[in-house]
């Protein structure tokens, strides 16, 4: 209990510093003129396409869409202006600790894996809530991902986003080290800074600029026609209007109750970019789905659609956690090492154990520092094997987040390749950069601190670094899954077997692309739009 009150007093006294000495950074906020809250649009209104989830994918969708076409993009969060701490890097805590009281630009929900996970819940979605690290896909992804991809259009896509959203980092002094250790314990290659997913260690792009201030998909709307382009905010879409088996609208509500309707003109769509986790919930509470789940939950069936919620997976992750002997200053991710099977190894500096799994001991034996720094590696891999499954809570309430298993390290492979990224944490605590934050115990051995579950002492144990990966596991926020292409959506991603309704999201991926996602579905997101645009000329 005293360790909960202590990690609470911490966590105020941050919050309370980020928000005093970080105001709001200078962005390009002329996407506002687009926003508009909910409860400002009329009761019934008609666009070309209609966009539900103003996130990662829906903002760049929206804003290439409404350059020939009039777009209505519905997010059921709010600006990010209204929370100030989630526009700089230091405010990175807010979304892993604070308290989730629905009025957050993030939601909070447990897998049946007994994992804690996010949601965004803004506009701009996950990229406002986010660590920032932005790489774009490996090349595995694109050709597994069932869509017949024009690769010259993508790097298009790629540029788009990056001329308006990503930086090159400067690197804290914490990432520096960590870049040595990754070249010193045989990381591979040394691939300086560069976007593309690579091999070896290499500097990443970020979202953060080198003030520290967010660029998130936000800013891409600002590159959206204002003639032909509305964003409502505070807008949460109860279910999608089918005419038989064609999308024709949306039902939606205002922060204050009221509901609204939208509807689409002829040729126009309906176009879900809700999420791994909304985007099939709302499939599914409108009808489309396995008929005997909808049946049980006494919803009409539309089109019964067995594969609505199936092949959900996540990205698990590993997280040593070490009290460092001296302050530096907290850094998010700048600095990755891809192995050749797709581990990735990042590390932060933290003044607390928000990357840590929820059971940790907050202060270790021996510990003087009141707050102390941390340092805090990350093991995660792109390709998961391991699948589960996501359906609706009974009380069918869309603000409520459906049921979600994800079945962690229920393949072998999953396990294995924990085991072996674990192994290589190992080989980097022992070089020479990393020798420097041990600290000296009692006795006047110099040896690791760590915050929770030590690394196993002999890492060529199979069944011992298995279970420390079974017993830390936790999610690295790279859920996927639930609308795959092939199952849900066909290749140009128009949910099979109705008309005029699209999903464009990571509901639609069977793996994570790359060492995070962002890239690709901000990318994704522009793709897809060019891809509308062409096929409406053509």
């Amino acid at each position: 209990m005293a360790n909960h009150i202590l990690l609470f007093t911490l966590i105020s006294i941050f919050q309370l510093g980020v928000i005093s000495s970080h105001p709001i950074p200078n962005q390009d906020t002329s996407y506002m003129k687009f926003v508009h809250e909910a409860s400002e649009l009329q009761e019934s209104e008609e666009y070309d396409y209609i966009i539900i989830g103003g996130g990662t994918a829906g903002c760049p969708l929206a804003a290439t869409l409404s350059s020939k076409f009039s777009v209505l993009l519905l997010e059921r969060g709010n600006d990010p202006n209204k929370y100030p701490s989630v526009l700089n890097e230091q405010g990175l805590l807010n979304a892993f600790v604070a308290e989730d009281d629905g009025q957050n630009p993030f939601q909070h929900f447990i897998s049946e894996d007994g994992v804690e996970n996010l949601r965004g819940r803004v506009l701009g979605g996950g990229s406002m809530i986010n660590a920032g690290f932005y790489s774009r896909g490996h090349r595995e992804f694109f050709e597994t991902a069932g869509v017949d991809w024009d690769m010259e259009l993508v790097e298009k896509a790629y540029e788009w986003v990056e001329e308006t959203v990503v930086s090159k980092p400067s690197l804290s002094p914490w990432q520096a080290a960590f870049r040595s250790a990754l070249l010193e314990g045989g990381v591979g290659h040394d691939n300086g800074f560069d976007l593309k997913h690579l091999v070896g260690t290499k500097t990443g792009g970020s979202i953060f600029d080198n003030k520290g201030n967010r660029h998130g998909a936000v800013e891409l709307l600002n590159k959206g026609e204002p003639e032909n382009f509305k964003v409502a905010t505070q807008a949460t879409v109860q279910r999608i209007i089918f005419t038989g088996l064609s999308a024709s609208g949306v039902s939606y509500s205002d922060s204050k109750g009221k509901l609204h309707t939208a509807f689409i003109r002829k040729k126009g769509e309906i176009i879900l970019s809700a999420g791994a986790i909304g985007s099939p919930q709302l499939l599914l509470l409108s009808g489309v789905g396995p008929k005997s789940q909808l049946k049980s939950l006494k919803l009409p069936v539309v089109l019964d659609q067995p594969h609505v919620g199936e092949f959900m997976s996540d990205n698990p992750r590993f997280t040593p956690t070490i009290v460092l002997p001296f302050q530096v200053v907290a850094s998010s991710a700048q600095v990755v090492g891809t192995l050749d099977n797709n581990i990735h190894l990042q590390a932060f500096a933290s003044p607390l154990p928000f990357f840590a799994p929820p059971s940790f001991s907050l202060l270790p034996p021996q510990s003087t520092s009141i707050v102390p720094s941390l340092a805090i590696f990350v093991g995660k891999f792109s390709d998961v094997y391991s699948e589960g499954s996501l359906r609706l809570n009974s009380s069918i309430d869309v603000k409520e987040s459906p049921i979600v298993r994800f079945n962690y390290y229920s393949h072998p492979d999953d396990l294995a390749r924990c085991v072996r990224g674990v192994r290589k944490v190992g080989d980097l605590l022992r070089t020479p950069t990393m020798e420097k934050i041990k600290t000296q115990d009692l006795e006047g051995n110099k040896r690791f601190q760590f915050l929770g579950l030590s690394l196993p002492e002999n890492l060529l144990n199979d069944s011992a670094v298995e279970e420390y990966c079974q017993k830390t596991v936790t999610t690295y926020w790279h859920y996927h899954g639930g609308c795959l292409v092939g199952k849900v959506v066909d290749d140009n991603h128009k949910v099979i077997g109705i008309e005029n309704l699209r999903v464009v999201d990571g509901s639609t991926f069977s793996v994570s692309p790359g060492t995070n996602p962002m890239a690709t579905l901000m990318m994704l997101g522009r793709y897809v739009g060019l891809k509308v645009l062409q096929q409406r000329s053509s």
